[in-house]
C-alpha cells in the first residue's frame, strides 16, 4: 500500500459531491431506525427486515457503487491518472491502495451506520447488530473491487454499476432461486446468519459457498483491474 496514492485518494473522494452523498445515506438509515423503533410491531423482524433490505440490499451496494468507482473513474475521466501512472510504481499496488482506500471508506460508512441501526431497533438481541455489521463488511470489500474494476475498464461505471445493482442484486439476485448463489448480497447474508442466534436469519447461499465466491471475486476483480490499468499506460506510452 503507498500512502501517498492513498492521501490523495482519501482527499480526491471525500473532497468532492460525493462525500455529501456518503453521508446522506447512512444517515437515513438512522432515521428510519429511530423512527421505525416505535412501531408496534415484532422487533426482532422489523430488525432482519430494515438491516438486511435497506442497509445490506441498499445501503451498501450504493455506497461500494460512489466509492468504487469514484477512487479512480474520475481520474481516468479527466486525465489524471497519467500523472499518477508516471510515477514508478507497480500498477498493482496504485490498485490495492485504492481498493484498500474504498473498502474502508465503505466500511465506515456502511457497517458502522448498520451497527448503530441495529442496536438502535433491537440492541444486542441475537447478535443481529453484529451479524448484519459484519455481512455489510464482506460484501462491502466485494462490492468495492467489482465497481473499482467497473471503473478502469468503463467510461461508464457508474451507469453500470446502477444497472448491476438495481438489476442483478435487487431483482434477479433476490427473486430468482439459481441466481441467488451468485448474488453478493446473499454471500453477505450467509456470512451474516452464522454470526446471529440460530433462526434468527435466513439465507439461500450455504457459507461453504458464500465465503469462496466473495474471495474469488475480490481477488480476481483487483488483479484484472491491475492489468486493465497496466493497459492504459501502454496505452499513454503509444
Amino acid at each position: 500500500m503507498n500512502r501517498t496514492v492513498a492521501r490523495l485518494t482519501v482527499l480526491g473522494l471525500l473532497g468532492r459531491r460525493r462525500g455529501a452523498l456518503l453521508l446522506v445515506v447512512p444517515a437515513l438509515l438512522l432515521v428510519i431506525s429511530v423512527i421505525a423503533r416505535g412501531a408496534d410491531v415484532d422487533k426482532h423482524d422489523l430488525a432482519v427486515s430494515i438491516l438486511g433490505q435497506l442497509s445490506l440490499g441498499t445501503l451498501v451496494p450504493i455506497l461500494g457503487l460512489v466509492v468504487g468507482t469514484g477512487v479512480i473513474a474520475t481520474e481516468i475521466d479527466d486525465g489524471s491518472i497519467v500523472y499518477l501512472l508516471a510515477k514508478p510504481l507497480p500498477r498493482w499496488k496504485i490498485i490495492t491502495t485504492k481498493l484498500a482506500v474504498a473498502i474502508v471508506t465503505t466500511w465506515v460508512f456502511a457497517a458502522v451506520p448498520t451497527f448503530l441501526a441495529g442496536l438502535i431497533l433491537v440492541g444486542t438481541q441475537d447478535n443481529l447488530a453484529v451479524a448484519f455489521t459484519l455481512g455489510t463488511m464482506v460484501s462491502g470489500a466485494a462490492y468495492s473491487a467489482l465497481f473499482l474494476l467497473l471503473g478502469v475498464v468503463t467510461r461508464h461505471a457508474v451507469v453500470a454499476g446502477l444497472a448491476y445493482a438495481l438489476v442483478w442484486e435487487s431483482l434477479v439476485g433476490n427473486f430468482v432461486n439459481g441466481a441467488k448463489t451468485l448474488s453478493v448480497q446473499q454471500w453477505g447474508l450467509s456470512v451474516a446468519r452464522t454470526v446471529a442466534a440460530d433462526g434468527s436469519i435466513s439465507a439461500p447461499v450455504a457459507l461453504g459457498v458464500a465465503v469462496p465466491l466473495l474471495i474469488v471475486v475480490t481477488v480476481a476483480a483487483t488483479a484484472f483491474a491491475s492489468v486493465k490499468l497496466a493497459g492504459l499506460t501502454l496505452a499513454a506510452e503509444e
